[in-house]
């Protein structure tokens, strides 16, 4: 797996939408890498913080909104 299909994946572990091979190449990945590990743990940490320790469904404006920003920045040069 590479950087930008984690990011394209972290969204949907949270949501609980992949599937058990997804899940075990998306968490090998963060093993191996650091950024995206970072991204992982902010992502579960704002989670966290906002919602209690308890996960929500988002609102589908809110969740729109979400996946364009990590669809804008996708697209940014980042790491491999």
């Amino acid at each position: 797996m590479k950087c930008k299909q984690c990011f394209q994946e972290i969204s949907n572990y949270f949501d609980g939408d992949l599937d058990e091979a997804l899940k075990q190449e998306l968490m090998q990945h963060l093993k191996d890498c650091h950024k995206c590990q970072v991204v992982f743990d902010t992502t579960r940490t704002t989670l966290d913080l906002y919602c209690d320790g308890k996960l929500y469904p988002l609102p589908d404006d809110v969740r729109s909104r979400l996946r364009q920003a990590l669809e804008r920045r996708r697209h940014e040069p980042m790491m491999t």
